[in-house]
């Protein structure tokens, strides 16, 4: 009597030896696209946004060029990525700082110097005049939420001083961020670079020392 026979074989697929398997975990995945935002951020602020390259930024994040595209549509996507996260890095910096301490930090050689790790304001807002929408965007609320954290550490509690505390913080922003533009667009060692900290530093701290003590002869007046 014949009989038939049917043999099922299950086939589990395994890496070749000597091979690792190179599937990426969505956790990972997310570790890899922050290194990327943070690399970005950092040569941006050195070289422009301009200066840099995909194949050469991903190269300098440990990625192929290829994989770029996993993670982001363009790179004007990563530019805006980028800029949002440099921008939330000025302001955790600034947390807990009074707007002369800000100064003091803010209108510096080591923050000249240090480019890369430094204000993402400073080192784009020319660039960003320049860009798309989205990027001016990121870049007013990034300016926005640095107003605010130095206006919670100025010495004006009152809601009748609110709006002076926001015109002195808008306007020693500006001066800083100035200050540290013309420093950099001197060569490097130039006697007038350090003049112009020098002096805006200066400048700009009487001008807090002056605004504060005319706040508080106001709020005793009306006490």
């Amino acid at each position: 009597m014949p009989i038939d026979i049917y043999v099922c074989w299950t086939v589990e697929r395994r890496p070749a030896k000597g091979r690792l398997d190179m599937r990426v975990t969505k956790a990972q995945a997310e570790q890899n696209r922050a290194h990327i935002v943070a690399t970005a951020a950092r040569l941006f602020r050195e070289r422009g946004y301009d200066g840099v390259g995909v194949a050469e930024l991903m190269a300098a994040a440990g990625f192929t060029h290829g994989g770029f595209y996993k993670h982001f549509r363009s790179k004007a996507d990563l530019m805006a990525e980028a800029s949002a996260s440099g921008l939330s890095q000025t302001v955790a910096r600034t947390e807990g700082l009074d707007p002369a301490e800000f100064v003091e930090r803010y209108v510096s050689r080591e923050h000249r110097d240090g480019r890369g790790d430094g204000c993402t304001i400073a080192a784009l807002g020319g660039d960003a005049a320049r860009q798309p929408a989205d990027i001016r965007t990121e870049f007013a609320a990034g300016i926005e939420n640095l107003l605010t954290a130095l206006q919670s550490q100025s010495d004006t509690p009152g809601d009748a001083d609110q709006r002076a505390a926001r015109m002195m913080v808008i306007d020693m922003l500006a001066h800083s961020v100035g200050a540290i533009m013309l420093s950099r667009a001197c060569p490097d060692g130039s006697p007038l670079a350090d003049e112009i900290l020098d002096v805006c530093r200066k400048e700009i701290l009487a001008s807090l020392a002056h605004d504060t003590s005319d706040q508080s002869a106001a709020r005793s007046q009306e006490a």
